[in-house]
């Protein structure tokens, strides 16, 4: 693979892709685990997939939309999705979990509606399903690297009131914390992320890169900046060992990453047992 990357420009693009996603979707997930919102990530999937097969079904009909990246309509539903999420969350003030099934209801609905529309599954759509290696192109590369960019910069200025938010969200407010205004453009970033991890995990499974390397590391961390270190660790672990796997043994990527991420899920729990069986 190493001779690979130095040829092929698609390798190149899926590599670089992955450190990056390795770093923002277990970072974001540490604190969506901790909110107890671990079910956004499907709802907001879900609603990326509407976008896709929009823009799909779009570039079917439309001639002169038949080179429009399917990403930026997917970011943009994504973004639509979790603004409708935060309006129903204060809709819905005693039952706030309710957004979150309804909106992943709603963006299946309409990717059923859309895909039918463009007469089923194509081999696109399935890549942006399960992730591939050779879909990733040079300017989805350059696109995840501007939101990571803002993402890792606002997760920077905002830490304190994200963490506040995190473990003590009356304490947060109490404080003088905008938290309308903090959670918005925390549900933002995690619209942007789960729109941008698509390409290498697949829609279906990205959830899983932003759960599965947080509840590892929340094994075996002893704080939460370990936590986050930790989390980042496994999911590059799980992106890097996912790629190369699946380069080597033609399999869909989204598929081998999640696997590796249980795997090291799995060892974690063994090692947590084996360290509680043991004497003080």
């Amino acid at each position: 693979m190493i001779s690979g990357l130095l040829n092929y420009e698609f390798l190149q693009n899926a590599f670089f892709t992955g450190i990056i996603i390795g770093v923002m979707a277990p970072l974001l997930g540490v604190f969506i685990v901790v909110r107890r919102l671990s079910l956004i990530a499907d709802a907001l999937s879900h609603v990326t997939l509407a976008g896709i097969a929009a823009s799909l079904l779009l570039q079917k009909q439309f001639a002169s939309l038949a080179t429009l990246n399917p990403l930026y309509l997917g970011i943009a539903f994504s973004v639509t999705g979790s603004l409708f999420i935060e309006k129903l969350r204060s809709v819905y003030k005693h039952y706030q979990e309710l957004a979150i099934p309804i909106i992943l209801s709603g963006g299946i609905g309409l990717g059923v509606i859309f895909i039918s529309l463009a007469d089923g599954f194509n081999t696109d759509l399935y890549s942006y399903l399960f992730g591939s290696v050779s879909a990733v192109s040079r300017s989805d590369l350059w696109t995840i690297l501007i939101i990571s960019i803002f993402v890792i910069a606002i997760v920077i200025l905002l830490y304190k009131e994200l963490f506040l938010l995190s473990f003590d969200e009356e304490y947060a407010r109490a404080s003088g914390i905008a938290s309308k205004s903090v959670h918005f453009i925390f549900i933002v970033m995690v619209a942007l992320v789960i729109a941008a991890s698509m390409r290498i995990v697949g829609i279906l499974l990205v959830s899983s890169l932003m759960t599965l390397p947080v509840a590892a590391s929340m094994r075996i961390a002893k704080g939460f900046k370990q936590t986050i270190l930790y989390s980042i660790l496994f999911g590059e672990i799980s992106v890097l060992g996912g790629l190369v796997s699946s380069y080597y043994l033609d399999l869909a990527p989204g598929g081998t990453i999640v696997v590796i991420a249980v795997l090291i899920l799995i060892i974690t729990i063994f090692i947590k047992k084996l360290t509680n069986l043991r004497p003080a």
